[in-house]
């Protein structure tokens, strides 16, 4: 792991994020990382997808932290402020219990299939937040699933796990389905 390198998504690293989900066909059957960015743009099909994905990172508009294994992309974590990233999984029990919104989501990964298991998202986590950081930093959520104790499909922990959040120091602040809770830490 010493090889790899973090670096935020821009139009200079797109071509190696693009390249990644396009080996995994669009991932999660099209969606090109654009579900939690809202409807506003969307026409419902893979390559309005990717168009709108490309369109948010070359305007700023959508952000993540690439872990990157020389120029390939192997894996990411985004972020964004609650108005780039309105969407959110278990949306109306966070609704109820709302008090504030946070400065900073982190709504979504995904680690190239040959590459789990192998810490990637870890890193995408902790060069997420060194980029809020370097933004201003401020109130960080996150959203994922407590998994200690049971069987879980990777391919449905997209919002991260609750014990990967808890060693990059978030907090359990409230639970919002079954297994998902808002997980809160300060960035400064």
């Amino acid at each position: 792991m010493t090889a790899l390198r973090v670096a935020e998504l821009d139009g200079t690293t797109w071509p190696a994020y693009a390249a990644l989900i396009e080996r995994h066909h669009g991932i999660w059957s099209g969606c090109w990382c654009t579900w939690f960015h809202g409807d506003e743009g969307k026409d419902g099909t893979e390559a309005g997808n990717r168009a709108l994905n490309e369109r948010l990172v070359r305007e700023g508009g959508a952000h993540a932290a690439l872990v990157l294994d020389g120029d390939t992309c192997i894996g990411w974590c985004q972020y964004g402020s609650p108005a780039e990233l309105p969407n959110q999984k278990s949306a109306k029990e966070y609704r109820k219990s709302l008090v504030a919104l946070p400065d900073w989501r982190i709504t979504c990964f995904f680690v190239d299939r040959t590459r789990r298991h192998q810490g990637v998202a870890n890193r995408a986590l902790a060069g997420a937040l060194a980029q809020i950081s370097a933004r201003g930093g401020g109130r960080v959520e996150a959203y994922p699933e407590a998994v200690t104790g049971r069987k879980t499909s990777g391919s449905f922990l997209f919002n991260g796990t609750v014990e990967m959040f808890e060693k990059a120091g978030f907090s359990r602040d409230r639970q919002i389905a079954t297994h998902r809770w808002v997980m809160v830490r300060d960035v400064s």
